[in-house]
């Protein structure tokens, strides 16, 4: 994938690049990078894509972590309804 489908405004670039960057405003970024890839591309594709130009070296950047998350799998959703739903495990 070229790296303009992978970060189309540059987002991700622009983060490393920032001084003192912290997760919060990473995270806040990733979200707006999520938002600007194109319709078709495979996002999981294009965060690889990023890890592999912009992490080497780089594992203790705040952004690092954020693109490494965004590959995790995402937690099934186990919602209870009825009375235990709202009771959670009180009771």
């Amino acid at each position: 994938m070229e790296m303009s489908k992978a970060d189309p405004k540059g987002l991700v670039r622009e983060s490393y690049a920032i001084e003192g960057i912290t997760l919060g405003e990473c995270r806040s970024i990733f979200v707006d990078w999520a938002l600007s890839i194109a319709p078709g591309t495979d996002p999981r594709e294009a965060l690889r894509v990023l890890i592999a130009t912009y992490g080497p070296g780089r594992a203790d950047h705040p952004m690092t972590g954020v693109l490494e998350a965004g590959l995790s799998e995402a937690p099934s959703a186990a919602r209870r309804g009825g009375r235990a739903g709202r009771l959670g495990a009180r009771g």
